[in-house]
């Protein structure tokens, strides 16, 4: 297996080099699946995450899309990370020539003593390898997979759709906007400006998929204000992500700090909350400028900690709160014409509810969401398939419809 991927993964880096040599014209395979199967970081509960490798495994296991999170590099390059900081995702810690790049930096209000993708050029990037972040999880991968480009993620994606004759699309997350347009470099000038993060995706995006509601992409963000940008520019479908800290004992959402607003909206004052965002006037604000919202599952399912263990194995977890059902978010973001993928399922935690994995991936398939990410793609296939809704093709409904009849602000020609 570790050879075949990694094979994969030396033909995503030698396809990217010909991605600037074709058109979006080029015939991709259409997606066959829905709901969707979204490889959150890729293959994550087994490889380490955001690399080629990872991506490729969760296509090898069904996945319909791979989700790279995105970071810029001192030269502006974009490159998938989780995070701005890469010191838990990398060997970074284990260069010496990098000891002197760990810093002190405020991101969306929280100070993090670490290293920042900013502070090195692709090149220094190319040098580190990543590791397995999540506690628990195999790490013998660790110290061989590269840090890949978002260019190197769109050429796998390419090739495994011509080699699988199956659409494979790519969910990029412009990770913390506001962050990157303030930021300074040494001499305290501005490192890449307002916007320039949106701009450089975009760019990327149109010269490898063109500007349609057809593409097999979905741009995602946790703030508003570079979505209600994008939306201006582009026909590329836009989704709202959704927050929280955790969950209550009765099954009510708690929201707090960094994780109560979007964080433009801490910065201009606004008051609404992530939770806010998913009430039917904040959902019908959201249908102005994006094409789907992606909340967090809890805010999906209502769940309460009643203390009856009911997977009898003698502790009380999340696993054992009882499902009180739908929320009525759901229903209410498809009365707007709104999709809903929710995240994140993971094989070996959270889930509120539920300690077969594969059994809560079903009962929210089930209840209608469009999407789900998850780090196990197998898993999530094998929910999808025994969900009573495989097979529709609801999300499809949506590709290509006019934005400028459907959205108010949104791109028009």
């Amino acid at each position: 297996m570790l050879h075949s991927l990694s094979k994969i993964a030396r033909t995503a880096l030698a396809a990217a080099a010909l991605i600037a040599m074709q058109t979006p014209a080029q015939a991709e395979p259409h997606m066959q699946h829905s709901p969707l199967v979204i490889g959150h970081r890729g293959a994550s509960g087994y490889r380490p995450e955001h690399t080629l490798e990872s991506y490729a495994l969760a296509i090898e296991q069904g996945a319909d899309f791979i989700e790279p999170d995105l970071v810029l590099t001192k030269d502006k390059h974009m490159i998938a990370r989780h995070e701005p900081m890469i010191g838990a995702t990398t060997d970074v810690a284990s260069h010496p020539e990098f000891a002197g790049r760990k810093t002190k930096r405020m991101v969306d209000g929280v100070e993090y003593d670490d290293w920042f993708a900013s502070n090195f050029t692709l090149a220094e990037i190319k040098t580190l390898r990543a590791v397995q972040a999540r506690a628990g999880r195999d790490t013998q991968y660790d110290g061989l997979f590269r840090i890949p480009t978002l260019d190197e993620v769109i050429a796998l994606a390419k090739s495994q759709s011509r080699q699988t004759g199956r659409g494979i699309g790519i969910y990029p997350e412009i990770k913390h906007s506001t962050y990157h347009a303030t930021l300074k470099n040494a001499q305290g000038r501005l490192a890449f400006g307002g916007h320039y993060f949106e701009d450089r995706l975009l760019k990327t995006l149109h010269k490898a998929y063109g500007n349609s509601s057809c593409a097999p992409v979905f741009i995602q963000s946790f703030e508003v204000g570079n979505l209600q940008y994008l939306s201006k520019k582009t026909h590329i479908r836009l989704v709202q992500l959704v927050d929280a800290d955790d969950v209550n004992a009765d099954g009510s959402l708690s929201l707090v700090p960094p994780y109560r607003q979007p964080y433009d909206f801490v910065v201009n004052g606004d008051a609404r909350t992530f939770g806010d965002l998913v009430t039917e006037q904040g959902l019908a604000f959201v249908a102005g400028y994006a094409d789907a919202i992606g909340p967090w599952k809890p805010y999906l399912v209502k769940t309460v900690a009643d203390g009856v263990d009911r997977d009898g194995d003698g502790n009380i977890t999340v696993n054992d709160r009882r499902v009180d059902g739908s929320t009525g978010v759901i229903e209410t973001a498809h009365d707007k014409g709104l999709l809903v993928h929710t995240w994140t399922f993971r094989n070996d935690a959270g889930g509120y509810g539920f300690a077969d994995p594969r059994e809560e991936m079903t009962y929210y398939f089930d209840l209608g969401v469009d999407g789900l990410f998850t780090d196990f793609a197998d898993t999530g296939v094998a929910a999808r398939d025994a969900s009573v809704n495989a097979g529709e093709a609801g999300h499809l409904k949506q590709c290509g419809r006019r934005h400028k009849s459907f959205h108010k602000g949104r791109y028009k020609d």
